[in-house]
């Protein structure tokens, strides 16, 4: 795993502001959505992960460096 600096953080958090919506393309965990699925970002930890809502109901986080969504 990668650790973002604060500048990172910073550029994410811009990038991916609180109501912006994604769709999941791939996430490295069992309990992950299906790819495809679609969420609302909520927040912006300090690791630069998205705390996420998914419209599947999942609060499953996208993880900085690990996994992967695209802005819609």
């Amino acid at each position: 795993m990668r650790f973002a600096n604060h500048r990172t953080v910073e550029r994410i958090r811009a990038t991916y502001p609180k109501g912006t919506r994604v769709e999941l393309l791939k996430m490295s965990d069992p309990q992950a959505p299906p790819p495809g699925t679609r969420g609302t970002v909520v927040g912006v930890d300090d690791t630069a992960s998205l705390i996420m809502v998914w419209d599947n109901g999942s609060r499953l986080n996208v993880i900085y460096g690990e996994d992967i969504v695209r802005r819609l």
